[in-house]
């Protein structure tokens, strides 16, 4: 999962602590009872690949020298895991 800038900065405004405004509440709990959704995601996260298979296709493009991250995207990266880390 990719957390992006304005998310931390948001759980950094409230103290570590959202506070979702009463509109999102609403919806959120309406989507959360919504069975069909509920399907859907699961068949969406079953089909999704297990982490040992994203990580052993990593490693072989890194070993046939196909993984090239650009530096931004590197450097994002560790922005946001340094930032993340600072909030727990």
């Amino acid at each position: 999962m990719k957390i992006s800038l304005e998310q931390l900065e948001k759980v950094a405004e409230s103290g570590g602590r959202i506070t979702p405004r009463e509109s999102e509440v609403d919806t959120a709990f309406i989507r959360l009872t919504d069975a069909d959704l509920i399907r859907n995601v699961t068949a969406l996260v079953v089909a999704m690949p297990d982490r040992e298979e994203m990580i052993a296709d990593l490693q072989a493009r890194i070993e046939a020298g196909t993984y090239h991250p650009a530096a931004e995207e590197i450097v994002d990266a560790m922005l946001r895991r340094a930032r993340a880390d600072s909030l727990r």
